[in-house]
């Protein structure tokens, strides 16, 4: 005979693997200069300067070469894409 306490323990258990068994979403990372990386991001503004104006916009899947430097979070390089341009993007955002 199956009690409550052990159906609820079955159940439980059953939640745990379920959870367990999803895929982990994509970690977003800083670039690494000399490497053209992959926007994780789903949209990423590309700037004229760290917050700088708006020059354009990088989609998932879509690269960007960091050349570097760093400053304020933001990073130099190579937007591929749409844009084709130098400019400064948010770091963090690459997979």
């Amino acid at each position: 005979m199956v009690t409550p306490r052990r159906a609820l323990a079955g159940l439980l258990a059953g939640i745990v693997a379920a959870t367990v068994a999803l895929p982990a979403p994509a970690q977003a990372a800083n670039g690494t200069i000399g490497e053209r990386e992959t926007v994780c991001a789903s949209d990423l503004f590309v700037r004229t300067q760290p917050n700088g104006a708006w020059m354009g916009t990088l989609y998932q899947g879509q690269t960007f070469l960091v050349e570097g430097p760093r400053s304020g979070g933001y990073v130099y390089g190579f937007a591929y894409g749409y844009i084709n341009r130098r400019g400064w993007v948010q770091d963090g955002w690459f997979c």
